[in-house]
């Protein structure tokens, strides 16, 4: 029976987290800057009973396999499609993630590329740069206004809400779509209900706040690229695969859509050799819509508390896969007692 529990940590962490967890288990952390190799995360997971992971990591059958002594996988994000669920369910591992205390900084970012984009702020500040801007010119970057405007939402879970109070206060119109009415943000906001199909045609912007499943991988594609108004701007700040890049490339190019500002891409990182860089109309921001010192530590700090819960053989709130049960539990028990 093991005294302490051994945890591995796959980077270094803002706040206290790791502090919180080294008074409860034997703490690794990987020290660079870029993630382990799966190589390297196999391992140093062979005698562990649980890691912290980012959705850097991707946590598959082939991993698990290679750790048969690991209870849980916490993940510090809000998605999960970097781990296998079923395949951890499989093997008794149970996996936990930290939704909610992102929703109001993502917001914040999906916003400000949409001002952004509107309003063509990297372009003017390339502009400038390059030593361009020789007089004012009444016809110099002109952009698009947001106030006023008409926000299509797909995804009105707890960061579209968000980002629909931030709409109100532009006095936009707020289209949108999602698995479920929300009949309170309808009241609340004057946000409307519309299908999918509907919302590209209408909407002046177009934000995406989904997860990434089966159903939703690369929905935006050149048939709903084309439904979009000539004038329209696409915002990613959800997962970069909800698009198809080739299609929104000749989209951009050909002018089918205006403009479009990502936040998460397909791969990530985005290689600087990618045709969506050569264009003038594209925002592309390193996925850092919740990378604020406040929000990264909450997240950090909630995945360390998830974590320490399961090793004492308690069941999460945010446990993904709570189906494990009494199996994951009676592991537990066996380990530590």
């Amino acid at each position: 029976m093991a005294d302490r529990a051994r945890v591995f940590v796959t980077r270094n962490l803002p706040g206290r987290a790791i502090d919180v967890l080294r008074q409860a288990a034997d703490v690794e952390v990987w020290p660079e800057e870029l993630p382990p190799a799966p190589d390297a995360l196999r391992k140093r997971l062979r005698d562990r009973d649980a890691i912290l992971s980012l959705l850097t990591e991707k946590i598959d059958a082939e991993l698990l396999e290679a750790a048969p002594g690991l209870l849980v996988v916490s993940n510090m994000a809000t998605g999960f499609d970097n781990v296998e669920v079923l395949a951890a369910t499989e093997r008794k591992v149970l996996v936990t993630r930290t939704p909610g205390v992102l929703s109001e900084t993502t917001a914040d970012f999906a916003f400000a590329l949409m001002l952004a984009a509107a309003r063509r702020v990297a372009e003017g500040d390339r502009y400038t740069h390059e030593g361009k801007w020789k007089t004012w010119g009444p016809e110099t970057l002109l952009g698009v206004d947001v106030y006023g405007a008409t926000l299509g939402i797909v995804g009105m879970g707890g960061i579209g809400t968000e980002v629909a109070k931030r709409a109100r206060g532009f006095g936009m119109r707020i289209f949108y779509t999602s698995r479920t009415r929300k009949p309170l943000v309808e009241e609340e906001l004057g946000a409307e209900f519309c299908s999918f199909e509907y919302l590209l045609r209408e909407s002046d912007f177009v934000t995406l706040h989904l997860p990434l499943t089966d159903e939703t991988r690369r929905m935006i594609n050149s048939r709903t690229l084309s439904m979009m108004k000539p004038t329209a701007v696409l915002i990613n700040t959800g997962r970069g695969p909800l698009i198809d890049q080739e299609n929104l490339y000749e989209a951009l190019k050909d002018g089918v859509i205006a403009a479009a500002a990502l936040d998460v891409t397909d791969p990530e990182p985005m290689t600087s050799d990618d045709r969506l860089l050569t264009l003038p109309n594209v925002i592309v921001t390193p996925h850092i819509a919740s990378a604020s010192v406040a929000t990264r530590s909450r997240m950090a700090m909630l995945a360390a508390e998830n974590l320490l819960t399961a090793l004492r053989g308690e069941m999460p709130e945010l446990a993904v896969n709570p189906e494990v049960g009494e199996a994951w539990k009676a592991r537990v028990r066996e380990r530590f007692g």
